[in-house]
């Protein structure tokens, strides 16, 4: 994978798996996000080794992030994204999504995808929509939620 880092208005993205804030991350997903409450941090931790990440930095602090599930070819699915609330709306999605479908390894993709509650028209602005042939695309829920796992362990 190819490592990136750039500025913007005094905030930072980079794509260096250790500079990342796993405890920023695990308690943004686990606490607050509505479509990862209460994973546990091993998940959390293997998903992020597993994907090409982005880490948003302001100063030494971590602000924000996202991942990539991919081959770094054809196929990849935008997760986890997050911007915490003291620095939303100075244009860090947006920053954020740019430098996502810039990097080199993501431009050859064929089919990159997502999933959002909240957030369409953000996603609307680079190009997502909805699936043209829902029809042909099928998915699967594999387990209850985070806290159904903790209990069954």
């Amino acid at each position: 994978m190819i490592h990136i880092e750039t500025t913007h208005k005094g905030y930072r993205i980079s794509t260096d798996k250790s500079q990342l804030q796993i405890d920023v991350i695990y308690r943004y997903l686990s606490e607050e996000s509505y479509w990862a409450k209460d994973i546990p941090r091993s998940f959390v931790e293997r998903s992020i080794a597993n994907s090409l990440c982005f880490g948003i930095y302001h100063e030494k602090e971590q602000v924000g992030f996202a991942r990539v599930i991919t081959d770094l070819t054809t196929f990849g699915y935008l997760a986890d994204v997050f911007v915490l609330p003291a620095h939303r709306g100075k244009g860090l999605s947006k920053w954020l999504m740019e430098v996502i479908l810039a990097h080199p390894d993501l431009t050859t993709l064929r089919r990159f995808m997502l999933a959002t509650q909240d957030a369409h028209g953000l996603y609307k602005q680079f190009g997502f929509d909805a699936l043209p042939h829902p029809d042909r695309v099928m998915g699967k829920q594999m387990n209850g939620t985070y806290t159904d796992m903790k209990r069954s362990s």
